[in-house]
C-alpha cells in the first residue's frame, strides 16, 4: 500500500518537474530555440491554436527564428501573437515566412529573466510541497483507519521526505542550469 503511494508521489513531482522544464524552455536566453513561439496562442479562424500546430519553426542561424506557416493566411495571425507575446520581438514577415532576429540580451534583461526563472522554480517548489503534504496525509488516513501500523507510516514519512529532498535538489540543479544559459554572453 506505501509502496503504491511512494509510486504515486514520485510521479505526480517527476511531472511537476517536467513541466517546469517545459515551462523554462519558452523563457528567452542567448540563443534562438524554437520552444519559444511553438506554445504561443495563435487566433487562426477564431480559434486559439497552438503555433506549432501551424507552421515549422526552424533555426537557420544561432539568433534567427523562421516560422514556415502550413497555410499562407495563418501569418497575419502568427505576426500578432509574437508582438502580443512577452518575448520582446519584432517579427519580419516576407509574405511566405516570418523571421525573428533576436537581439543579444544587455545585462538589465538577464537578471529580469533570471527572477522569471526563479519564480516559476518557486512554483514548482511549491507544487512539490502540496504533493508531499497531501501524500504525507494519505499516510495517516491509512494508519487511522488501521491499514498500516505506526512504524510503517513513519517509514512511509521518511521515504517521502528522502524523496521530496530528491526532487528539490533536482530543481536546485534546473535553476542553476538555466541561470547560466541566460547569464552567458
Amino acid at each position: 500500500m506505501i509502496k503504491e503511494l511512494l509510486k504515486n508521489v514520485e510521479t505526480h513531482m517527476q511531472k511537476s518537474i517536467h513541466s517546469l522544464h517545459e515551462d523554462l524552455m519558452s523563457i528567452r536566453t542567448g540563443r534562438a530555440n524554437p520552444a519559444l513561439v511553438e506554445k504561443l496562442h495563435v487566433d487562426y479562424y477564431g480559434e486559439p491554436t497552438p503555433m506549432m500546430q501551424l507552421a515549422t519553426i526552424s533555426v537557420p542561424e544561432a539568433r534567427t527564428l523562421m516560422i514556415k506557416p502550413f497555410d499562407k493566411n495563418a501569418l497575419k495571425g502568427i505576426e500578432k501573437a509574437i508582438l502580443a507575446s512577452d518575448l520582446g520581438l519584432n517579427p519580419n514577415n516576407d509574405g511566405q515566412v516570418i523571421r525573428l532576429n533576436l537581439p543579444p540580451l544587455n545585462e538589465e534583461r538577464r537578471k529580469e529573466l533570471v527572477k522569471r526563472v526563479h519564480h516559476r522554480v518557486e512554483e514548482a517548489r511549491v507544487a512539490l510541497r502540496n504533493i508531499r503534504r497531501d501524500s504525507i496525509k494519505e499516510v495517516k488516513d491509512y494508519e487511522n483507519e488501521k491499514l498500516i501500523t505506526e512504524d510503517d507510516r513513519k517509514r512511509g514519512e521518511d521515504e517521502i521526505q528522502k524523496m521530496t529532498d530528491k526532487m528539490m535538489a533536482e530543481l536546485d540543479k534546473v535553476t542553476h542550469n538555466k541561470e547560466v544559459e541566460i547569464m552567458e554572453v
